[in-house]
C-alpha cells in the first residue's frame, strides 16, 4: 500500500493507536486523518486527546488552504463546520467519510464548554 500524504503540507502520515483506534497524524504539520466514525468514537473515549500533539496556532493556519484532496481515495473533500462548535473548521471525504483535522482541533472538538459560545460568536464564516 503507499504511504498516505498529508492533504495540507504533503507531508507524511503516521499510524497512531488510542484505545486500539488507529488514526494517522501529519509528521510536519500534526494534523490528524480520522476515518469514518473515528473521531466521533475517539470523542468519547477519555484521554483521547493526546493524539492531538500539534500547535493550534499553526493548525489555524492551514484553515487558508482552500481545496484538499483525501489522503486515501484522493476525492476533493468538502469544507465542514462542527454544528456545536462552529469555529472548528474540518475537510470530510463524500467517498470514504473520513475526516481531516488540523493541529489542535481534535482537542477543541474534544471540549465543549462555555468559551466555545464565545468562540462561535467571533468565528468567521467558512466559505
Amino acid at each position: 500500500m503507499t504511504q498516505m500524504k498529508c492533504p495540507k503540507c504533503q507531508g507524511s502520515l503516521e499510524a497512531v493507536v488510542y484505545a486500539d483506534i488507529e488514526v494517522d497524524r501529519c509528521t510536519d504539520c500534526h494534523g490528524i486523518w480520522f476515518d469514518s466514525q473515528e473521531a466521533q468514537i475517539l470523542k468519547k473515549i477519555e484521554g483521547s486527546e493526546v493524539i492531538d500533539t500539534g500547535d493550534p496556532k499553526i493548525g489555524s493556519k492551514f484553515n487558508t488552504i482552500e481545496d484538499i484532496n483525501c489522503p486515501k481515495c484522493k476525492a476533493k473533500m468538502t469544507k465542514m463546520v462542527d454544528l456545536k462548535q462552529s469555529h472548528i473548521w474540518y475537510e470530510k471525504c463524500p467517498i470514504c467519510y473520513g475526516i481531516w483535522f488540523d493541529a489542535g482541533e481534535f482537542k477543541d472538538y474534544k471540549q465543549e464548554d462555555v468559551q466555545d459560545i464565545f468562540k462561535g460568536i467571533f468565528s468567521r464564516e467558512r466559505r
